[in-house]
């Protein structure tokens, strides 16, 4: 088993944990600072990333990890009551190494990321591969990061606030790594974690000179950080970030809850191998109870995917698990734009650079206890309009929201996975449920200033041939059903959409690109190839345009999965000026990846 922490990480976690049996009840703050990027090893400048160009976060599977069937031991560090070992039933080779799945359900084997520059039509320029293991002069202790294949809820990429940087989140773990993605982090310790290795997770920044710099961190501790966006604007200079926590028992840990959901992260400039980081600082946090039901598993109500910035205001995309509510989130700065749980964000706010939430285990009125221990205050609510119906009673017409647009103030594209379901009818060669889907693909939500709230307008789905299974060259066909199958056919099928971003036309049109989601038979979705598509939208139409379809920009391919997407450091997000009597809402064009041309309303011309 390939090692996951060098002698400087374990002498960091048992700091962490000395700090952790001190700290008790912690109330969090964060300050930011200019941090300068410092080049580690293999980083390199990379001179194509041009502004106005895509970047695509890739990962491809290696074969050699240290996974023999009948004889390796799973998870890694098993033996414990908490984590009982398990024997792998299936060896390294892809994409048959999922099936693992049957017997260890935490399973995950890290690969590299690579980074794809495209011309927005997808005409591929270049691509540049993150530092990991795999290369040569890569060392234990050097800068580096990797991802968890199959985990398909990682690697989403945003924009800096002013557009200068993309970042995004993975693992300070060697590549062919097992279970890193459920693993503890050093400083969020869980005894009874059904994974009990250690990894840090990471947050990467990269510049358009194509140069790293990384920055570890202990949330998201038994479960994946998936999203990170910089607030590079005004002199500041801090992450926000998405994730999910916690893969034990009950009650979590105050270092799992505290390290879900919703957190802020101050950059550091330094090497990993010098960096400690300390307990996690969350920035947001919801509870079921505001919106007047009864409490669930609170540090799961803050399982979040989705991550954007709008107007200085950041939202979050929940669309997952059995707790909370699967739906659309902003954090409420004010503490007054949701008295019920829901509402809209107050004009002329702040994005926040501190936190004063707190670990609690006594307060009655979020259902805070001991054996269901929360965050306090919560200052998170669900943007009005949005599904408040909790995930309990989810189903496959239910509404599983990820990644989030917004065109303009009163228009945003919300990418829907789907359920996830693979119930396949071989009369029909189809996956049934996805392809009956009617809230799957690209939700367009447009608000109704009289009624105060979001209302959905359509859902694109044209094109995305949802439930129809594909063929990929050198992937298997046929039905998977060797040791651990699932009985299923191998070829996936598209389920929806995850991580999108989107550019303002200047005829009234968006275009936006969108990373697939699948359904399949394999023993992991997230390890089916899946692909990159397009489709443009009329901004003013209310219902359904005719001929609007997805079409293809980067195809599946063998061993391959897409992540992410965004445009390219550098790309002008803002500053885009109307004359000739046109509004053009400049504020609210200074995130979320809403990038020129911007439309100038009330008959404006737009001047770059």
């Amino acid at each position: 088993m390939p090692t996951r922490t060098s002698a400087r990480a374990h002498r960091r976690a048992a700091l962490m944990t000395a700090l952790v049996a001190l700290s008790g009840t912690v109330t969090m703050a964060a300050a930011s600072g200019a941090q300068a990027a410092v080049p580690g090893p293999s980083q390199q400048g990379f001179a194509l990333l041009r502004p106005g160009n895509l970047l695509v976060a890739t990962s491809v599977y290696q074969n050699g990890a240290p996974i023999v069937a009948g004889s390796t031991q799973l998870p890694p560090g098993c033996g414990s009551a908490a984590a009982p070992c398990v024997t792998a039933v299936t060896g390294d080779q892809y994409p048959y190494v999922f099936n693992n799945d049957t017997i260890d359900a935490s399973f995950g084997v890290a690969s590299p990321i690579t980074l794809k520059e495209l011309t927005p039509s997808g005409r591929p320029l270049a691509s540049l591969q993150v530092p990991n293991s795999s290369q040569y002069g890569v060392s234990a202790d050097a800068n580096q990061m990797v991802t968890s294949f199959s985990s398909k809820s990682e690697l989403a990429l945003n924009l800096s606030t002013n557009g200068q940087y993309v970042t995004f989140m993975g693992y300070d773990a060697a590549v062919g790594s097992v279970d890193v993605s459920n693993d503890n982090t050093p400083g969020g310790i869980d005894p009874t974690s059904a994974d009990p290795d250690t990894t840090y997770r990471e947050v990467a920044q990269l510049g358009a000179n194509g140069r790293f710099q990384f920055t570890e961190t202990n949330a998201y501790s038994g479960n994946n950080g998936r999203a990170a966006l910089l607030n590079d604007s005004a002199g500041q200079d801090v992450y926000y970030t998405a994730g999910n926590a916690g893969n034990g028992a009950n009650p979590e840990p105050a270092t799992v809850v505290t390290g879900a959901g919703a957190q802020l992260i101050t950059p550091s400039n330094l090497p990993i191998a010098q960096q400690t980081p300390g307990a996690p600082t969350p920035v947001g946090s919801f509870n079921v109870t505001e919106l007047g039901t009864s409490a669930d598993k609170s540090g799961k109500d803050d399982n979040f995917r989705g991550l954007t910035e709008y107007g200085n205001v950041l939202y979050y995309a929940k669309g997952s698990g059995s707790n909370g509510v699967d739906t659309v989130y902003f954090v409420d700065t004010t503490g007054a734009a949701c008295p019920a749980g829901s509402g809209v964000p107050a004009s002329g706010v702040a994005l926040p650079t501190s936190s004063n939430l707190s670990y609690s285990t006594n307060d009655a009125a979020l259902g805070l206890t001991a054996k269901n221990p929360g965050l306090t205050p919560d200052n998170m609510c669900v943007l009005n309009g949005f599904p408040t119906a909790s995930a309990k009673n989810a189903t496959d017409a239910s509404d599983y929201p990820f990644g989030l647009w917004f065109a303009n103030p009163y228009t945003l594209y919300v990418a829907d996975e789907g359920a996830g379901d693979n119930t396949y009818d071989a009369a029909t060669n189809s996956y049934t449920a996805a392809a009956a889907s009617s809230t799957a693909g690209l939700q367009k939500w447009v608000y109704d200033k009289a009624a105060g709230e979001w209302k959905l307008a359509y859902t694109l789905q044209n094109g995305l041939n949802l439930g129809q299974p594909y063929t990929v060259a050198g992937y298997p066909t046929g039905l998977n059903s060797g040791p651990g199958g699932t009985g299923l056919p191998w070829a996936p099928a598209t389920g929806g959409l995850r991580n999108i971003t989107g550019r303002v036309n200047p005829d009234g049109t968006v275009s936006i690109w969108a990373v697939t989601s699948t359904v399949s038979g394999s023993g992991d979705e997230g390890g089916d190839p899946n692909q990159l598509v397009r489709v443009t939208d009329k901004v003013a139409a209310s219902t359904l345009p005719a001929n609007e379809s997805f079409r293809t920009v980067v195809a599946p391919a063998d061993k391959t999965v897409v992540r992410g997407v965004s445009f390219t450091p550098g790309t002008r997000t803002s500053g885009v000026t109307c004359t000739g009597g046109g509004s053009n809402h400049a504020s609210s064009f200074a995130g979320g990846n809403a990038v020129a041309g911007v439309l100038c309303e009330d008959g404006g011309r737009r001047k770059d």
